[in-house]
């Protein structure tokens, strides 16, 4: 509960620039399959450290987990 808690917390601040609708969506698929979006964001940063620019990095890694991501959505 502490963790739902401090992730929510923590995704609040990265999003802040975001528009509220899209920020609630992408917290609910957040809550929904948490390791996935562990696993993409620790792929994105093994690409970063390997040169790849963070938007670049993001967008490839996003792409491998696309169904994942589609059927969170619905």
């Amino acid at each position: 509960m502490f963790k739902k808690f401090m992730l929510k917390k923590l995704m609040a601040s990265q999003l802040k620039n975001m528009p509220k609708d899209q920020a609630d969506m992408l917290a609910a698929m957040v809550e929904k399959d948490p390791e996935l979006f562990m696993k993409i964001a620790k792929e994105t940063q093994e690409l970063v450290k390997g040169g790849k620019d963070q938007m670049n990095a993001m967008m490839e890694v996003s792409k491998k987990y696309r169904n994942e991501l589609a059927q969170l959505m619905r």
